[in-house]
């Protein structure tokens, strides 16, 4: 059985709205991730998938300890994160390590492809000398596909194409030798004849190095070809989480199949469940109550207006957070 890496318990991150005040006269808050519980384990791909808006990627900044929690804990190996010393939280840093969406927006632009990659290799001492340096960049280079790594290492990002530069990002967190990365949508930026060798080279360091991954992504196509898991969200929660097969053979949850309504299919006699949801997603407010899809879903009845449902394991492994179950 695979050991757990990190688990988050009963995550909120609230944020002041700009305008408006509750009852009592005080900021609304709203709910980026609200309550939610996520586990993974090592040499796995969990796969996050949810619209634009939904928190995932709050939920993978929160993951790694980018940002701290509002309310609930993330624990990584029985530690919780927020409770560390100084000293240890910079080595947490070297264990979970996260890849944002725009390669172009999270490197410097004045920094040479060596110096991206070798900045946390410095920072953390893993080296002992200038050529083990060059030779430890230039491997983990070529582990991202950028082959031959010497032809790489002095270039500098707008020399580089957009894909490119995405795999210097993955370099970038593989050679601190990490357990987790988190990578935040990192295909959603890149050419369709790209992405699929960014997804492989995820996929490749799962298996080269063991490293796990959550993958976040509001492409259930790409979630479904990369990940063991998937946790689907929406407006700060978790509304449905299982093995990708058995998601994918058992949708449950009204938001689960209209996303998959609306995922193109390469399949002939491919016939996904047709759910339309009304209006766009909001900002989900402290004051809110009820499930969250209730304004959209077209199966809302009175109670799902009244009372937020539970999260439940409905089958073995499958959890699922609506009244109709």
């Amino acid at each position: 059985m695979s050991e757990e890496i990190l688990k988050g318990v009963g995550l909120k991150k609230y944020y002041t709205a700009s305008k408006g005040l509750n009852l009592f006269g005080q900021p609304k808050l709203i709910k980026a991730v609200d309550d939610v519980d996520i586990n993974i384990k090592s040499k796995e791909i969990v796969a996050i998938v949810g619209e634009s808006g939904s928190g995932k990627t709050t939920l993978g900044q929160l993951l790694v300890g980018a940002i701290k929690p509002t309310y609930g804990e993330v624990v990584y190996k029985g530690d919780y994160i927020s409770r560390l010393p100084a000293g240890k939280m910079r080595f947490l840093s070297k264990k979970l390590q996260i890849i944002y969406q725009d390669p172009f927006e999270s490197v410097d632009p004045r920094f040479t492809v060596f110096d991206i990659v070798s900045e946390g290799v410095l920072a953390h001492e893993m080296v002992s000398d200038q050529s083990q340096l060059k030779s430890a960049v230039i491997d983990a280079l070529e582990a991202v596909g950028l082959v031959p790594g010497s032809h790489f290492i002095d270039r500098y990002p707008y020399q580089l194409s957009g894909g490119q530069l995405q795999r210097v990002a993955f370099a970038r967190a593989a050679i601190l030798k990490p357990e987790l990365i988190v990578a935040d949508e990192p295909v959603s930026m890149l050419d369709v004849s790209i992405k699929a060798e960014v997804v492989n080279t995820m996929l490749e360091l799962r298996d080269k190095y063991g490293i796990a991954f959550v993958f976040i992504t509001h492409d259930f196509a790409w979630a479904r070809y990369a990940s063991d898991r998937i946790a689907v969200m929406y407006l700060g929660k978790i509304i449905e989480s299982a093995d990708t097969d058995e998601l994918f053979e058992n949708p449950l949850h009204p938001y689960t199949r209209a996303l998959m309504a609306a995922t193109p299919s390469l399949e002939v006699n491919s016939e996904p469940p047709k759910v339309l949801l009304k209006g766009e997603i909001a900002h989900r407010l402290q004051t809110d109550v009820g499930c969250v899809l209730a304004p959209r879903c077209p199966h809302a009845f009175e109670r799902c207006s009244q009372e937020s449902p539970a999260l439940r394991e409905v089958s073995a492994g499958h959890y699922v957070s609506c009244h109709l179950f």
